[in-house]
């Protein structure tokens, strides 16, 4: 990265990072254990942020990656008492495949038909799921005990039913995942996805395979999806359908917005405000999903552009 613009950005996104590190000493158990989870759903806002955002396509079928990461994760060492780091990489490559199986069919259609197809795809997934309950336990779920949660290296292991562990891999996943995005999207690849959001044609025309890119894309966002899915299997110890639900390719979206699409840092922002929006609304009263409409409002009526897009509008035109 070069040019004073590229350092700035660096260095705001390093300085994100090291305060999000800090908090993990200063912070109460409850908000502690709150971030660690937002981090994770996070790396699922920004996987879905660069098939959304930054190409222009909206699915609503992401619920299946981040649900195949989960379950890839899970049922090897729920019933075949594998090591969780197999099984992690098992889930992810679960993600990736089945994203790219989705993706080379669904592409073939565009606009609402794109966002139907996802969405019948991702309810195939769903039922699925629940189908299996044999192997999957359907809404009930798996748990896995803290006893096999346990990640081994050279000389050791650590037990990820541990909240400083659990906060740690978080972060770490969080910000591999927010560098390597950070890349992507100033890179030739990355500019050639959001030329290919705002006009299609123009891009075709240039000689751009414009179904291979979008095609890498939703690849690329599958995957990282399906990595946020399996390290929540393996930080909280839990799968069940109900991640496979149309509410979890619905909340990715709605993160994405309230953050800001197209920004790197939009979709932590948009997870971490709805997440304490939900968690406070319900605190108070049984209507928490009213008060958390309003607020929803309020703060689209206000930040069109979502939080970080609107503050890059404004004021922070460097932002990416």
């Amino acid at each position: 990265m070069t040019g004073p613009a590229n350092r700035k950005t660096l260095a705001l996104h390093l300085a994100f990072l090291a305060g999000l590190a800090a908090l993990d000493f200063v912070l109460p158990d409850y908000h502690h254990g709150v971030l660690a989870r937002v981090m994770v759903l996070a790396v699922f806002a920004m996987g879905y942020n660069i098939a959304f955002g930054y190409t222009g396509l909206l699915s609503l079928g992401h619920a299946m990656f981040f649900a195949a990461g989960l379950y890839g994760a899970a049922l090897p060492i729920y019933h075949l008492g594998w090591s969780v780091w197999p099984s992690l990489a098992t889930g992810v490559v679960a993600g990736l495949a089945l994203a790219v199986i989705v993706a080379a069919l669904a592409l073939r259609t565009a606009g609402v038909a794109f966002m139907i197809v996802t969405l019948m795809f991702s309810q195939v997934f769903h039922l699925t799921t629940l189908y299996f309950t044999t192997y999957t336990r359907g809404e009930e779920g798996l748990v896995l005990p803290q006893n096999v949660r346990r990640l081994a290296f050279p000389g050791g292991e650590i037990s990820l039913a541990s909240a400083d562990t659990r906060y740690w891999i978080a972060f770490i996943l969080f910000a591999a995942v927010l560098l390597f995005t950070l890349a992507l999207v100033r890179s030739r690849f990355g500019r050639a996805l959001v030329a290919i959001r705002e006009n299609e044609e123009r891009m075709r025309m240039l000689g751009y395979d414009v179904f291979a890119s979008k095609l890498a894309a939703m690849a690329v966002s599958g995957t990282i999806s399906a990595a946020a899915g399996a390290a929540y299997a393996v930080l909280f110890g839990y799968a069940g359908s109900g991640f496979a639900s149309i509410q979890y390719s619905i909340l990715p979206l709605l993160w994405v917005l309230l953050g800001g699409a197209a920004t790197v840092l939009g979709p932590f922002a948009g997870t971490l405000i709805m997440f304490y929006l939900i968690d406070t609304a319900s605190s108070h009263t049984t209507a928490n999903l009213l008060v958390v409409g309003v607020a929803l409002i309020l703060l689209i009526l206000y930040f069109p552009k979502g939080i970080m897009g609107t503050i890059r509008d404004k004021w922070v035109r460097w932002l990416p």
